[in-house]
């Protein structure tokens, strides 16, 4: 079982190594739902001994982007590759209906295998799959454009309320994409999500709340990513492998 933790920190690389992560989604500002992390923290990242991932997301708020924010994109799907990591997760929706923009997904995948050069990066289609409506054509559009995995909740708050879509998502992708299942999983609930998407994949933050100050009125951080729930969730998993 390959367990990918999202970090948006020096500390929570640390922790997730030291839990036994085997992959990293590495963004910032966590607490917003992820944006692009900095070129320090991708150097930072790419020294560690597993595969690490970058988060591509130039804002908050929607996944519907114009061709400023897509030259954004661009530019960090680069800045990625010269930092030394392993891969990208993008996603880009339309404005007028709940479904995959492909013509910029496209050419954000010929961004990065042109980037990334030798070496075929890592592909993951990111949480604005949760939003499209027909998870059937969602799979499908994934499969045409090139990714090899879709993080996802199965379209619901927990991926644990979402196990109908992720079987449903399953059994279309078969094995030509993997599903990996996000979004307040842990140790304890893990098994059923596994099974539902029929996977081998595990995302999670793996976070304990801690408290910060927060100077000047700026928000502070709310969580951090805690090395003994990275190690749990790695044993619920290695525990589910077996039933």
């Amino acid at each position: 079982m390959t367990l990918e933790i999202c970090v948006e920190d020096a500390a929570g690389l640390a922790a997730a190594l030291a839990g036994g992560a085997d992959r990293i989604e590495l963004c910032a500002a966590l607490d917003t739902g992820g944006v692009t992390a900095s070129a320090g923290l991708m150097r930072a990242a790419a020294a560690l001994p597993l595969p690490v991932v970058a988060l591509i997301r130039p804002r908050v708020g929607d996944f519907v982007y114009d061709a400023a924010e897509a030259a954004m994109m661009a530019a960090d799907i680069r800045m990625a590759a010269e930092a030394g990591l392993a891969g990208v997760a993008i996603g880009a929706l339309h404005g007028e209906t709940p479904r995959l923009d492909e013509d910029l997904l496209a050419a954000l995948i010929g961004h990065a295998r042109a980037a990334f050069g030798a070496t075929p990066p890592l592909l993951t289609l990111h949480r604005a799959a949760d939003l499209c409506a027909d998870p059937d054509a969602l799979v499908e559009a994934a499969v045409a454009l090139g990714f090899q995995r879709i993080l996802t909740s199965g379209g619901a708050l927990r991926a644990i309320d979402g196990l109908a879509r992720l079987r449903r998502m399953a059994a279309r992708a078969g094995p030509r994409l993997v599903l990996l299942p996000a979004a307040g999983i842990d140790a304890d609930g893990v098994a059923p999500i596994v099974h539902a998407a029929r996977t081998g994949e595990v995302h999670a933050s793996a976070r304990s709340p801690r408290r910060a100050p927060a100077p000047l009125g700026f928000a502070a951080a709310t969580g951090r990513t805690d090395a003994g729930k990275v190690a749990a969730l790695k044993a619920a998993l290695a525990e589910a492998t077996r039933r």
